[in-house]
Parts: structure tokens; C-alpha cells; sequence
């Protein structure tokens, strides 16, 4: 995706977790969005974990987080293990089980984790993929809400 690209449909999960499903019209025009794909088997995504549940707690009144369930292999479309890794994780933002593709490849995502940050009216303002770097996704973050950096 391309910077100022429109955030997809949210389309073709093959379950949702902890929520019921969302679509981008509940998110447009409310606040900005972190949408974050990870994958029960990268190491990186599970070590980032902590830093992206810190940005849903920190501004759960000013920014929507949705995880992106995105399988990296077969052993990855186990239901059961995504919600267990999930809990063991404490992701408990709405997750977003995409074992069809359908929004990675909306999305034209390749990488986990990967993070995409949308301002309110649903346009790419920050994209960055790998574990490392989370100080300049609090950056942008913080751009997109107005806050002066911490």
C-alpha cells in the first residue's frame, strides 16, 4: 500500500476474535487506526507484542487497534492455536483471522509484524514491517493523534 492509500474493506476474515466483526465504516471518521499483522509463528511478532499492547492500553480512548492474523504456513490456520498464543500474548484487541489472505493481500502485505497506521478519515499515514522500530511507530502514532512525542 501506498502512503495516503484508502485502508481496505475489512472483508473475508475466517474468524474474528475477541470482537465481533468490524468493518471500516466503524472506523472512519471515529479516530485513527493501528491495524498490526503478526503470525503464531514469528518470534519477532511475539516479542513485539508487549510494545503494541502498550499503545492499546496507553490510547485506548484515541486509537483503534485491530490485529491481522496473517498464517505464514499450514501449521499457522490452527484456530485453537491462535487463540491460545493470543491469550499467552494478551492480545486482546480485536483479532482479525485472515487464514485466506484475503485482507493481507487487500492490504499488499508481505511481512509480519507489520503495522500500518490510518488517521481518521482511513488514509496510510505510516507503514513499517520488522520487529525493531518502535519508537519511530509511537512517533507516527502520536503525529496521526495530535500528541506531542513522548
Amino acid at each position: 500500500m501506498k502512503l495516503r492509500s484508502h485502508m481496505p474493506e475489512l472483508e473475508g476474515a475466517t474468524k474474528w476474535f475477541n470482537s465481533k466483526a468490524i468493518e471500516k465504516s466503524d472506523l472512519i471518521g471515529n479516530q485513527p487506526t493501528l491495524i498490526h499483522f503478526w503470525s503464531v509463528s514469528c518470534g519477532l511478532c511475539k516479542e513485539a507484542m508487549p510494545k503494541v499492547n502498550e499503545f492499546r492500553d496507553e490510547y485506548k480512548n484515541n486509537l483503534n487497534v485491530i490485529a491481522v492474523h496473517m498464517p505464514r504456513s499450514e501449521k499457522d490456520l490452527d484456530l485453537d492455536q491462535i487463540k491460545d498464543v493470543a491469550k499467552e500474548h494478551d492480545i486482546s484487541q480485536p483479532i482479525f483471522v485472515d487464514n485466506d489472505h484475503t485482507l493481507t493481500d487487500a492490504f499488499e502485505n508481505k511481512y509480519v509484524p507489520a503495522y500500518y497506521v490510518f488517521d481518521a478519515e482511513g488514509k496510510l499515514r505510516h507503514f513499517q514491517a520488522g520487529g525493531g522500530g518502535m519508537k519511530m511507530l509511537r512517533k507516527r502514532v502520536n503525529r496521526v493523534l495530535g500528541v506531542t512525542d513522548k
